[in-house]
């Protein structure tokens, strides 16, 4: 039987080498190619900084954290999204608040982000959603007019276009992170960064990624004069969330991959809609034209859970292995333990109610892509 995974990581003989040359080379940990990855990444996104971390989730986290984000402070977040996104909050002390989401792109709504602020509001972390760009001139200028702190949650979109500029790039945020787990864009195992065009929020992200300790003998803040070279101070508690070398050199050699990947991705996705549009009871996603999707996830939607639960289980028996994304966060029992209620983002339960994400990653062929349109169609035929 075909078997379609929802995603998967292309790795070549060129990454293989690279992370084999960096492991022959004597450096495992704190090496050049960190340095050389981040580098890379802000060469490619357009922003100044990039801080890269163990993964996804500690680049929120360290983000949060730099953002002063603390007890009794209010973050507004979307709440399709994975845990991770809202769960950096609560690490940091503060409250999440969930505003809903546009019905078409899934991503958060800023007429209700500016709905749900209150005298507490520190910040918002958009997510963009599958890829597709957040309405970020809006945010940032809701969040400039109640002087709030923005970090884009870019898992979904290295490689995304918002107004001719790259995902990533912080013209609209404060900070932007990225995840490198194995169903993104590039891999590098596990692993994450943070972007930003602030040198002081570089200089935080950077010692909290290591204990909260810094070298650096002109932030020294204990009394001179120092003993040796081995001198560092903790000025604040850290964490260890670095990523190795070899996982950095796989990160620059899928880099050099990535305009390959995007475009490959593109291609499926418009050939899912010339195969899947006008199919009745079936709802496509959309690309508004503000903005240039990565496409992470290809996410359609049907009537109602109950045709959900059967399109996704006739799915699987054939092979395609299809996948949800995603509850929304404030219903896991976690968060309804905390008094967060259903119904207080409509368009968002309606949402995950019929979502279904087909397969989509860049080694998957037209046929993979026809297969799984004629699957689905008559699946559908039978609902």
């Amino acid at each position: 039987m075909k078997f379609l995974p929802y995603g998967r990581q292309h790795i070549d003989s060129k990454d293989i080498d690279a992370v084999a040359a960096t492991l022959r080379s004597g450096w495992i940990t704190q090496g050049p190619k960190i340095a050389e990855f981040e580098a890379s990444l802000c060469s490619y996104t357009g922003a100044k900084y990039a801080a890269a971390v163990a993964n996804g989730t500690a680049a929120l986290h360290i983000a949060a954290l730099a953002a002063g984000i603390g007890k009794g402070d209010e973050v507004i977040t979307s709440p399709i999204t994975f845990a991770a996104s809202a769960n950096c909050i609560l690490y940091a002390g503060g409250r999440p608040v969930f505003a809903d989401i546009h019905a078409d792109t899934a991503n958060i709504d800023s007429a209700q982000i500016e709905k749900k602020i209150t005298r507490r509001t520190k910040a918002v972390i958009p997510v963009h959603f599958s890829g597709h760009p957040c309405e970020m001139d809006k945010i940032s200028t809701i969040a400039g007019k109640h002087k709030l702190i923005v970090i884009e949650d870019a898992a979904h979109a290295l490689g995304s276009e918002y107004k001719g500029g790259k995902v990533g790039n912080c013209r609209y945020c404060d900070m932007a992170t990225l995840s490198f787990h194995p169903v993104k864009h590039i891999t590098t195992g596990e692993g994450g960064a943070v972007l930003t065009n602030n040198r002081e929020l570089y200089e935080k992200l950077l010692m909290l990624r290591t204990h909260g300790i810094t070298k650096d003998a002109a932030g020294f803040t204990n009394a001179g004069p120092y003993d040796g070279a081995w001198y560092h101070e903790m000025q604040a508690l850290g964490f260890n969330y670095r990523i190795t070398d070899f996982q950095c050199a796989l990160g620059l050699s899928q880099l050099k991959k990535l305009a390959g990947f995007v475009a490959a991705r593109r291609r499926l996705v418009k050939l899912y809609g010339k195969h899947l549009s006008g199919t009745p009871g079936l709802t496509l996603p959309v690309e508004k034209p503000y903005g240039k999707s990565a496409w992470h996830i290809y996410c359609v939607r049907v009537k109602n859970a109950k045709t959900r639960k059967f399109v996704f289980d006739r799915l699987r028996e054939n092979g395609i292995v299809a996948q949800v994304h995603y509850l929304p966060v404030y219903l896991h029992p976690y968060y309804r333990k905390l008094g967060y209620k259903k119904g207080s983002c409509p368009n968002a339960e309606a949402f995950y109610g019929g979502e279904i994400t087909l397969p989509l990653f860049p080694d998957m062929t037209p046929a993979d892509v026809v297969f799984t349109a004629k699957k689905l169609k008559a699946i559908l035929e039978r609902v």
